[in-house]
């Protein structure tokens, strides 16, 4: 897992404090669905992602790495990675997994191997 997983990138067009929930989330090719819930903590920044009819009644967690851009015209945010990565990342359950540091390495090894994409 790279250090810059869970951090915004310096180009991402990320204000620290600015309200994320709602925005609807892009992937590489397409909607995956919109934000729940966000964390601007240096170091720890993520989003959880609410995929709607997409992937019925799942969350996703996405490491702030992720994120290309955020559009605050359109309220969206934009990620480097397919819709089929997303679906195929590690299962996320908020109730254990928000404050668990193996599923975060998990997960950011899942974001960060070999031709991956943080």
């Amino acid at each position: 897992m790279t250090e810059h997983a869970w951090s915004y990138g310096p180009t991402s067009g990320h204000l620290a404090g600015t309200v994320l929930t709602g925005y609807k989330v892009e992937a590489t090719d397409g909607s995956i669905g919109k934000v729940d819930k966000h964390s601007d903590e240096v170091g720890d920044a993520y989003l959880v992602v609410d995929t709607g009819v997409w992937i019925f009644g799942k969350e996703v967690l996405l490491p702030a790495g992720l994120v290309s851009r955020v559009d605050p015209q359109e309220q969206k945010i934009y990620v480097d990675c397919s819709k089929e990565q997303v679906k195929d990342s590690p299962e996320f359950h908020r109730e254990t997994h928000l404050g668990d540091a193996q599923y975060r390495d998990q997960l950011g090894t899942y974001y960060h191997r070999p031709g991956g994409f943080i």
